[in-house]
């Protein structure tokens, strides 16, 4: 592609590189016509900057389109927009969690520098309709060498996984009184984003076999279990209901606060989580980042909850106003 100023009478068929006022707006990237030309005389403008395409470039456009529907490839329920000014977007078509193959994306973006392509975080969840990727082709065209060979690898770069399970049993323990059911509304709305519901309410004394007792009878795909004492060892009361329940747990604790007294364990080909008491409140915490990955059918192993510690402090939330170095 050469880029550069020529006079008006050399720029017919060039892409406008800077917006004119010509009589009119002309917008930077327009291909310029002969009526054009004509304006810009008439306005007295005798040069302009422009990008002509050469043998063997793809207009940027073209080249945005491409890319798009190679990192597509085979992916169902993501869609893309059609592309404007080099430029496509990607959104989710129902909620789920956003795969990215991190090492692809690299790969596409060490291609050439004017082929670019940004996403959101692995293991976003995201809504119907939300943007999860973006492809912007810098300049006016590219080589078709280089658009090829990004276009080679760029197949799965994204990916939306869909929830597998469809119900999701709350098991909450007392101790005195019965909690108010504001823990209950907040994983309800976590489920519900997520297009699963909660089984009617479940309390449980807080004991080892009341609880087992529970999580024997459970009716959900998936189990959640929230406690009035927070679970703070690995032989507390609710991993231990689990194990006299027949089940096992796999994990104790993770390296994310808020959310750090989490369990993950199975009762046959049912998933548990231990909830931390931070789930009660809608603010995202370490619960949010399990329990999305194991609605959606992921495996989430010991080394995935040890993985979580870069980036698993998170902001402050309403019911923990007060800065960690004061002890709270």
């Amino acid at each position: 592609m050469k880029f550069g100023a020529v006079a008006i009478e050399e720029a017919v068929g060039a892409v406008l590189a800077h917006s004119l006022i010509a009589g009119k707006r002309i917008p930077k990237g327009t291909q310029l016509l002969q009526s054009h030309i004509e304006d810009l005389r008439a306005a007295g403008i005798a040069e302009v900057t422009v990008a002509r395409l050469e043998d063997g470039d793809v207009d940027e456009d073209t080249a945005a389109e491409t890319l798009a529907q190679a990192v597509l490839g085979a992916s169902v329920g993501i869609r893309m927009t059609a592309a404007g000014a080099g430029r496509v977007n990607l959104y989710a078509e129902r909620c789920g969690l956003i795969r990215v193959n991190i090492d692809t994306v690299h790969q596409i973006n060490a291609v050439e520098p004017m082929i670019t392509i940004a996403t959101v975080p692995d293991h976003h969840r995201v809504d119907a309709g939300g943007m999860i990727a973006t492809i912007k082709i810098i300049a006016y065209a590219v080589s078709d060498e280089a658009l090829k060979a990004a276009a080679s690898i760029a197949e799965g770069a994204v990916t939306l996984c869909r929830p597998a399970f469809k119900t999701a049993t709350l098991i909450e323990t007392t101790i005195g009184d019965v909690p108010s059911d504001k823990g209950r509304r907040a994983m309800a709305g976590r489920v519900e984003r997520m297009e699963m519901g909660l089984t009617p309410r479940v309390l449980v004394p807080h004991t080892v076999a009341d609880i087992a007792s529970a999580v024997s009878s459970t009716v959900g795909d998936v189990i959640f279990i929230l406690t009035a004492s927070a679970t703070s060892d690995p032989r507390d009361v609710a991993p231990e209901a689990v194990r006299s329940a027949g089940g096992e747990v796999e994990r104790f604790g993770m390296p994310v606060d808020p959310g750090n007294l989490l369990f993950l364990g199975r009762i046959g080909d049912k998933p548990v989580i231990g909830l931390p008491g931070c789930a009660r409140s809608s603010a995202l915490n370490g619960a949010d980042w399990v329990l999305e990955r194991v609605v959606c059918g992921l495996d989430v192993s010991h080394d995935d909850i040890a993985a979580m510690g870069v980036g698993g402090l998170l902001k402050e939330i309403p019911t923990r106003p007060m800065p960690r170095e004061k002890g709270i």
